[in-house]
């Protein structure tokens, strides 16, 4: 049965830009309909204005899930500090971070080097279908780290994971052997969560910056990519070099830059920044 969640004026959110901006790679729009499997839940949702109507979950759920106990507009506040991302709130009105599962968005973001969201998607799915648990409805659940861990390089590649199956492998033994891992991430500050990320294999600065602000709340992680590294030097930094490829240095330079330049929400900059990145190609 379907239920009913009403915003309020006060609460501004956006589905379509939350679902549509790349942080999350399980959801689909069809019909106006978003539809995707959030941890154990199959969730059907669309927006009509002021209220969110949706299947497969509780309110609970889905307030938590979608970062709707959150203030949103004092965290626009407080990094609404230049021209730039002025005009970037203004053009994703209502855009927010969700909460994901640590363990998914470990080997999600190992799956996303070098690649394109359709080519994501289609890994993630398939890792789903063949290794998690079914869900009512006929979707399934991201499996866990011990349900992933006793799967072979081989079988993973036949998720088409290609050079990363290694990784993914060993990272999801390594969860296993240690379940309380991301309890421990989310207790250390910012730089020590980083450090421990990058112990994974496969785990680079940006992936680990991704998985922090996505899944751990970490919201002065800055990742930055080619779009992001475009915009900082086109609005921010430019000195910084056009054509060569990103050193660790350098990325270190422009997220470093962001979190004192946006404060301790500099993750939700970066995500609004990000939103319009197709305008830097003008």
């Amino acid at each position: 049965m379907e239920k009913a969640l009403r915003l309020g004026p006060g609460n501004p959110f956006n589905l379509d830009a939350t679902l549509g901006c790349g942080q999350a790679f399980r959801w689909e729009k069809v019909d106006g309909t978003w539809y995707g499997v959030a941890g154990d839940h199959a969730i059907g949702i669309r927006q009509d204005g002021e209220r969110l109507l949706f299947s497969g979950a509780d309110e609970a759920f889905v307030r938590r899930y979608f970062a709707l106990d959150l203030d949103l507009p004092a965290i626009l506040s407080s990094v609404d500090r230049d021209p730039r991302i002025h005009a970037a709130i203004g053009r994703c009105p209502g855009l927010r971070i969700l909460r994901q599962d640590p363990f998914e968005t470990l080997i999600s973001y190992i799956c996303a080097t070098n690649t394109n969201i359709p080519t994501i998607k289609k890994r993630i799915a398939l890792i789903a279908e063949r290794y998690g648990r079914r869900l009512p409805g006929g979707a399934s659940a991201f499996p866990d780290a011990a349900a992933l861990a006793p799967c072979s390089e081989g079988e993973m590649r036949g998720c088409v994971l290609g050079y990363r199956a290694p990784y993914a492998c060993a990272t999801a033994a390594l969860c296993a052997e240690d379940p309380g891992w991301a309890e421990r991430v989310a207790a250390l500050p910012y730089g020590e969560a980083r450090r421990e990320l990058l112990r994974f294999p496969g785990v680079g600065p940006k992936a680990a910056d991704c998985i922090l602000l996505f899944a751990f709340e970490k919201y002065e992680a800055f990742p930055v990519d080619v779009h992001i590294r475009r915009m900082m030097r086109r609005h921010y930094l430019p000195d910084l070099p056009e054509d060569k490829p990103m050193t660790c240095r350098e990325y270190d330079l422009i997220a470093g830059f962001s979190r004192e330049h946006f404060g301790a929400y500099a993750g939700w900059a970066q995500e609004y920044l990000f939103c319009v990145r197709e305008e830097e190609r003008a």
